[in-house]
């Protein structure tokens, strides 16, 4: 049995069925891997994804976290955000719209593998970041300032996604002059400020929680937003 899977089982055991497992996402998108082609854009985001999921498990099996209960309920109930929005579009349906551009340009053949992950993780931290903060403080009961930790460690653990992104996706330096649009579509999206809005925007969901009407409109809006930026960042190429 892998590391992660036997994390996974000892969680399992020590907090009983029903309970969130780093184990079962990572399974979730191990599946994903085996059924869709590898240059499919979907796929490509998957695959750094799950690289970063699989060395999470590991580090809370390690006592990185110290509160590792809020660690686990935070990750899972964030990466659950990207499955349903998978299983969403595989049933025929429209997953949100933050993700929908890369739903949309995923088998696009002018559309490098860099930019359908960049994508990914635009939709997955610039909305759903600050909608699992929400439903990780619902589930265990505290408020996001009693998360802050948890959310900072989730989010270095995130920016090993963006390195995974740029080993892994980069083309050749030959490419990467000053003037070429990839270049400049690299230093237009920053990772960081990405987080920095995800934690803003769960504090003021927090907030206005009371308020399911501004909740709704705050959330169509942030979900728009990102999704625009996803349909730049997937522009085909010439």
């Amino acid at each position: 049995m892998a590391q992660t899977e036997q994390f996974a089982a000892d969680f399992a055991a020590r907090t009983g069925p029903g309970s969130p497992s780093v184990g079962s996402v990572v399974n979730r998108m191990r599946a994903l891997r085996s059924d869709l082609p590898p240059q499919d854009g979907v796929a490509v985001f998957n695959r750094v994804y799950l690289a970063v999921t699989e060395e999470l498990g590991l580090r809370i099996e390690r006592g990185e976290f110290p509160d590792r209960r809020a660690a686990v309920t935070l990750h899972v109930l964030f990466a659950e955000r990207y499955l349903s929005a998978v299983g969403t579009t595989t049933a025929g349906g429209r997953p949100p719209d933050c993700w929908r551009p890369l739903f949309q340009y995923r088998r696009h053949p002018r559309v490098r593998p860099l930019q359908f992950a960049l994508a990914g993780i635009n939709a997955h931290i610039g909305h759903d970041l600050a909608l699992a903060v929400v439903d990780t403080c619902r589930r265990l009961g505290c408020e996001p300032p009693q998360l802050e930790g948890e959310f900072d460690r989730v989010g270095d653990i995130l920016t090993m996604l963006e390195e995974h992104i740029r080993e892994d996706l980069m083309p050749g330096p030959d490419l990467l002059e000053v003037a070429d649009p990839l270049t400049h579509l690299l230093g237009a999206w920053s990772l960081e400020r990405a987080r920095d809005g995800a934690w803003s925007a769960a504090r003021l969901l927090w907030g206005i929680r009371e308020h399911p009407e501004l909740v709704r409109e705050f959330t169509d809006r942030l979900d728009a937003g990102v999704g625009l930026v996803g349909r730049c960042l997937l522009t085909p190429w010439p």
